[in-house]
């Protein structure tokens, strides 16, 4: 039996290290794993040349499993959360080796140079996660993370330089449930650049989120999901102004922009989407992740209210 599907959903929710048994951590581990060695099937999202596509080991010799590069960052990061959460990880060593094969400065100097030539390649969903995977790292003291951040530093470069300049000066967001979501990217962004002490970028993004977003009102739900959604685009934008509001200015931002969450005809938000896992539907297992990010943007959003009410 899944030992998660034998946790109270609050408890799950709240991710805490002592709730998950040790073989939750396996389990956990299964998929990262065998994803981030799984080079085919795997998407092309670039303009090819007349000589045709590199295999996906050759264009991206760290990030190529798991179908598409964005998922392959999300991987790692997975993998490397699971290490740090779990001390006695029963995967450790097949995880170390994995990571230790691929993240070489080799193979990183090859990711930097294709987006040398690509500079809006998973702009700004993979850039979002691989800033993900480079806090999880500082967060982790262990000298092994030292080593593999070291590595990782000039592709971690490119891409928070690249954020400064294209997707914190961006006009307008991108209100979707899929890779465009803007305020999805920008939480990731936020969480780096508060969790390495970049002040510069975390109040750069702050300023970005407060123009795009503080004077949204009245967001209409009725339409969620539409096609293969895995975000919410209300709830992401929720969990992004708790961010960055003090806790009562949000709970007041939030009355305007979600009121009532429990009544029609937002209180579809909190009704589980109950897509069945296809594994050979790769869009359809987008409705299970649904699921998932909702009830992480509601525990966020929660919290905050929490706070409001007891200030």
């Amino acid at each position: 039996m899944n030992p998660l599907a034998e946790l109270p959903p609050d408890v799950l929710v709240e991710g805490r290290r002592d709730a998950l048994p040790i073989d939750a951590a396996a389990t956990l581990a299964t998929h990262p794993l065998e994803g981030v060695e799984t080079e085919y099937p795997h998407y092309v999202g670039s303009v090819e040349s007349p000589e045709g596509p590199l295999r996906p080991a050759a264009r991206h010799p760290v990030f190529y499993g798991c179908f598409d590069w964005h998922s392959a960052v999300h991987g790692h990061w997975a993998l490397v959360r699971g290490l740090r959460l779990f001390p006695d990880h029963p995967d450790e060593a097949a995880i170390v080796e994995c990571i230790d094969r691929r993240l070489t400065d080799r193979n990183v100097a090859e990711e930097v140079a294709y987006f040398e030539s690509n500079p809006s390649f998973e702009e700004p969903y993979g850039w979002s996660w691989l800033l993900r995977l480079a806090a999880e790292l500082h967060l982790w003291d262990d000298p092994r993370a030292d080593a593999w951040r070291e590595t990782l530093r000039p592709l971690e470069a490119w891409i928070r330089d690249a954020t400064r300049e294209s997707l914190l000066d961006i006009e307008r967001p991108q209100r979707v449930g899929t890779h465009g979501n803007t305020a999805f990217a920008l939480a990731g962004v936020l969480d780096y650049a508060r969790t390495v002490g970049d002040d510069d970028l975390a109040t750069g993004t702050a300023a970005t989120v407060r123009r795009l977003y503080t004077d949204d009102t009245a967001t209409v739900t009725g339409a969620e999901p539409i096609g293969w959604d895995f975000v919410s685009p209300a709830l992401t934008e929720a969990d992004l102004l708790r961010r960055v509001l003090a806790p009562d200015a949000f709970a007041r931002w939030l009355d305007g922009f979600l009121p009532d969450l429990s009544a029609q005809p937002h209180d579809s938000l909190l009704e589980p989407v109950g897509a069945e896992p296809d594994e050979g539907d790769g869009m359809a297992m987008h409705l299970v992740g649904l699921d998932l990010s909702r009830a992480w943007c509601l525990a966020g959003v929660a919290e905050s209210l929490r706070a409001a009410r007891d200030a």
